[in-house]
């Protein structure tokens, strides 16, 4: 077959030569491909065709400095025909610049490349200096002392298992996808949302600023203390401690703001610090001790030292397990310090779990071997005399220092002994081979600690400010320089540091903050555990080795640390969670992040759905849920915010809409709707369908809308109130659609208001006459708003000017002391009670007196109205003003009916027959028409409608509702022109909202309880 002789009209000519790179689509303008498929793709050179090979850049959200962007070309292009559709939608993808005539103000070179940093240097150094601190140097040794080697351990750990979850979870969530740069507010909130992910953004972007704080003044107490051993001192302890402080983090400022370079570097010179005083350290304790060390209780390593020391020996208030366990594991968190430069990372999705486990791993071999090596070398006290031997001491001697011939009974006894592990914070100080080489190393983990921090809090804070989360921080979100440095960012949290510098007494923070760091690590394994089981797609984590349950585990346990630390402290962290994830759901920001939230919502629904089909219909369990023919429901907002007024957390609601234009990515896109029903704070699904006709189209929403038993019971749709300038098919639709609604068991609404619902004509005049043809096909009714038209932006096509209007309705406000005036003339049901009895329970309709009108006969009044009351007694709606109308069986005045007769007389056969056709021959042709006999037949009903109206011109003036039994025609028998005659004559000239309601002739209000 020739291939170049069957071009579909989508075939692809080229238009110059073979360097120019334009085509034709069929009739649409020329479009430069390299927007569509790659130009050095030549998978299918050979074909016709505008299908383009797997590329990365459709992918991807990032472009190449110096190359465009290339894009998938859109169904539209590759299915429909061009020919068809004389405004088709513009490429999805497609730029709005023009390619031939690039901006002048476009940079001619590429920006420079900001700093990136592996997983070494910018995770695992930084993580193991955040973790190793102040506790390493000056209260292990007492910890182990305390708990013995063997508890000590079993402390480290735990820690370490719990900080190794977290890190298992963080290195899942990491490599589920690009991580950017905002570190752990980053993955909890694209993996929560940004309800749990903004409030944790925000006090763990808090608590790193006021962690620099608390290293800060670690670091200058030891500088202060050093300084009063040389007897120096600037003005006193606690003011000293402040000027020191200050000059620290000032100086960290300034290595912080002169670039993450600078700062990574400074990080390892911390680093090798450490690393040094661990050498000098491990050094010291296999150097022989002199008799000034052994003195204070330093043997070097000795086997019945380390069975002394492996077991407990609790002392102090402080002195239990768990007491410990408080005061060790603060010294094991910091694991989440590289993951909050995850924007300066060269590959964060290898560098963040790598370099995490891999600090977490070091830093408990550090731990265990530091416990270990002084539990073995240094006793438990020890006096500190050079004379306290045991041949210059007389008596008992008791302790393991006996064996080595030296005497501590003395102050063991009294509990006064200064030295040893249990007295003494500095003895790895006293081990070390270079005692000033650990004084450095507390200095390295004090400074890179409050270093890390002073990075971190800025990063995390300055992506939640560009989320926009919260209100009036957007200022400290903008980015400087190559790495886009939050400047701004970092001077808030260098005035937050010297705040609390100033205040130089952090022992009560410093819980709260400890309780900010275990949320995020809840939080974290919670997104974890979360993610997966949920089962969603998009869970594709590259690292496979977390376990869901071990993620479930850390969260719980990390719960449960937080009040075993502090529980005041804990019950102020999660309160303020729970406050700062009160105001984002509230404020329900515009992003849509892929959350596991919406994957469990979307779980949640379908199982709720499945199970709804187990559980049989009760009566007592019936709610109208409303199928609500609104079309586009900005066009129509009157009977949108009627309808959810009782529907609204009660039941369900769909606004429904028919397109008669043809499919096409404009029309079935139901974002626009959706947004203007949410701004409106109605609770409602919309639903589109493209039919050739509305009455087509309301036959398939009837059969298909819903979910389940989650399906309409009830059609609501608004009156066509120029029905009579409608063509005879129109009608004929309208009176089809209630008739199929009657056949498939539905409950129907009509509402009608005098002054229409429909509000597209109003806005016509502002837009164009595009309107015309889909509001003539539609439900055709006028404007519902009691309140002059906004201020009209012209530059918007119709449904966009549509979307941003929000017209106020009568259905808005509250209705006061007023009416609403029931006409119960036949039985449906109950749906005619049920609807103003719902509305009642609304606020808006609260203060509204319900008034029953039912008809009756002249001589039994009284009884007829005490059987009512009973009925509704028992039916418990609380209505309690009940009348019997006699005379709504009356005949009606004779202008009324000469009214009725002029407004059917277009319809009749005899207006219309000619050349003496046959009368039956004509009302089969045209169903719609209305014969003498069928006039005759129907009168009593006729006349049974403008006696209706008649009664509740005269009752329900003043009424805020007016709720009427709908009348039935018979389908075949009553012609769609009498019937609409029926509708418009019982609710014609009518001030109130009419309503007219016909139930399905099924009960839907009991009397009984089961």
């Amino acid at each position: 077959m020739n291939l170049t002789t069957a071009r579909s009209p989508f075939s692809v000519s080229s238009l110059s030569n073979g360097d120019d790179r334009k085509f034709s689509l069929g009739g649409c303008s020329s479009y430069d491909t390299d927007s569509v498929a790659s130009r050095s793709s030549g998978v299918f050179s050979g074909y016709d065709t505008l299908d383009t090979p797997p590329s990365y850049d459709f992918y991807t959200n990032t472009e190449v400095f110096g190359r465009a962007k290339k894009s998938r070309p859109s169904l539209f292009q590759l299915h429909s025909n061009p020919q068809d559709d004389p405004s088709p939608p513009p490429l999805y993808e497609e730029s709005s610049v023009d390619k031939e005539s690039p901006d002048e103000d476009e940079p001619t070179e590429p920006p420079p490349e900001p700093t990136r940093f592996g997983w070494a240097q910018g995770v695992m150094i930084r993580c193991m200096l955040n973790i190793w601190g102040v506790i390493l140097y000056l209260r292990l040794p007492w910890i182990t002392a305390q708990a013995g080697i063997g508890l000590t351990w079993i402390i480290i750990l735990v820690s370490s298992s719990i900080t190794g979850i977290t890190g298992l979870s963080t290195s899942a969530i990491a490599t589920n996808g690009k991580v950017k740069g905002g570190g752990t507010y980053f993955l909890i909130s694209r993996s929560l949302g940004p309800e749990l992910g903004g409030s944790i953004g925000l006090i763990f972007a808090f608590a790193n600023a006021v962690a620099v704080a608390m290293h800060t003044v670690g670091f200058a107490e030891t500088v202060q203390v050093l300084m009063q051993e040389s007897d120096v001192s600037m003005v006193d302890k606690l003011n000293d401690i402040r000027i020191i402080g200050v000059i620290t983090v000032t100086c960290l400022l300034a290595i912080s703001m002169a670039g993450m370079e600078w700062e990574s570097k400074a990080q390892v010179l911390f680093f090798f610090v450490i690393m040094v005083s661990f050498a000098s350290y491990i050094v010291g304790t296999i150097i022989p001790a002199t008799p000034q060390k052994q003195a204070k209780g330093f043997f070097s390593y000795r086997a019945d030292i380390f069975a002394a020391n492996f077991v407990p020996g609790w002392r102090g208030p402080e002195g239990s397990f768990f007491g410990m366990f408080s005061i060790f594991f603060p010294s094991a968190t910091g694991i989440l310090a590289g993951a909050n430069i995850s924007g300066d990372l060269k590959d964060p999705n290898i560098a963040i779990p790598r370099g995490t486990m891999l600090a977490i791993f070091w830093t408990t071999i550090s731990y265990l071997i530091i416990s270990a090596t002084i539990g073995s070398c240094v006793l438990r006290d020890a006096s500190g005399y050079i004379n306290d031997t045991v041949s210059s001491l007389s008596g008992e001697c008791l302790g393991v220092g006996c064996n080595y011939g030296w005497n501590f009974t003395e102050c063991m006894t009294n509990k006064t002994c200064p030295y040893g592990l249990s007295n003494y914070y500095q003895s790895m100080s006293l081990v070390s081979a270079f005692a000033p080489l650990i004084s450095a190393g507390i200095f390295g983990a004090t400074l890179s600690s409050a270093l890390a921090c002073l990075v971190s809090a800025p990063k995390v804070f300055q992506c939640l400010c560009k989320d926009k989360l919260y209100p009036g921080i957007g200022f400290f979100g903008k980015g400087y320089g190559k790495n886009n440095e939050p400047l701004r960012s970092y001077l808030l949290a260098y005035v937050i540091a010297i705040c609390f510098i100033l205040i130089a007494e952090l022992n009560t923070i410093a819980p709260i903050i400890s309780n900010f760091f275990l949320c995020s690590y809840a939080l974290i394994n919670f997104s974890c555990f979360h993610a997966s089981i949920t089962n969603s797609p998009g869970w594709r984590p590259t690292f496979r080795f977390y376990s869901k349950w071990l993620s479930l585990l850390g969260a719980v346990v990390s719960v449960i640390i937080m009040f075993l630390l502090t529980w005041w402290a804990a019950l102020i962290a999660i309160g303020i969670v729970i406050f700062l994830l009160g105001y984002v759901l509230y404020k329900k920001p515009d992003v849509n992040w892929g959350s596991s939230m919406q994957a469990s919502s979307y779980n949640m629904a379908l199982s709720q759905c499945v199970g709804l089909n187990q559980v049989e219909d009760h009566i007592k369990n019936y709610r109208p849920q409303c199928l609500v023919l609104s079309g586009p429901p900005c066009m129509r907002p009157s009977l949108v915010d009627f309808i959810s007024t009782f529907t609204k957390n009660q039941s369900l609601m769909i606004c429904a809409n028919v397109i008669t234009s043809g499919p096409s990515p404009g029309t079935v896109d139901i974002s626009t709707h959706l947004k203007w029903l949410d701004k409106r704070r109605i609770k409602s699904f919309y639903h589109t369908v493209v039919a050739d006709d509305l009455h087509a189209g309301v036959q398939m929403l009837l059969q298909s809308t819903g979910l389940g038993r989650m399906k309409p019971n009830v059609l609501v749709m608004g009156f066509k109130k120029y029905w009579r300038k409608a063509q005879p098919n129109n009608i004929e639709n309208y009176i089809g659609i209630l008739h199929d609604a009657f056949d498939l068991q539905f409950g129907v609404c009509v509402l009608r208001m005098k002054e229409g619902l429909d509000i597209s004509r109003t806005m016509q005049a502002h837009v164009n006459l595009g309107f015309e043809t889909s509001t003539e096909q539609a439900l055709d009714t006028r404007s519902s708003t009691t309140t002059t038209s906004p201020t009209i932006d012209t530059s918007l096509d119709p449904e966009e000017l549509m979307a941003t209007s929000q017209p106020t309705t009568v259905f808005q406000t509250r209705q006061g002391k007023k009416t609403i005036d029931v006409y119960w003339l036949s039985d449906d049901g109950g749906l005619t009670l049920l609807v103003p009895y719902l509305l009642t329970r609304k606020k808006r309709w609260g203060r509204c007196k319900v008034r029953l009108f039912v008809g009756g006969e002249a001589q039994q009044v009284e009884e007829q109205k005490q059987e009512l009351k009973a009925l509704i007694g028992r039916f418990r709606l609380g209505f309690q003003d009940i009348q019997v109308l006699p005379d709504i069986n009356g005949k009606p005045q004779s202008e009324h009916i000469k009214r009725f007769e002029d407004l059917i007389a277009p319809y009749r056969v005899s207006s219309v027959q000619k050349d003496g056709q046959d009368a039956d021959e004509t009302t089969k042709d045209f169903s719609w028409m209305v014969s003498d006999e069928e006039m005759e037949t129907f009168r009593a009903k006729s006349l049974r409608q403008i006696r209706l109206n008649e009664v509740i011109q005269d009752y329900s003036r003043d009424a805020a509702l007016i709720i009427v039994t709908m009348p039935v025609g018979r389908r075949g028998a009553c012609p769609s022109s009498l019937y609409m005659a029926w509708l418009e004559i019982v609710s014609r000239d009518l001030r109130p909202p009419v309503l007219l309601v016909r139930g399905n002739q099924e009960n839907v209000l009991t009397m009984y309880c089961q």
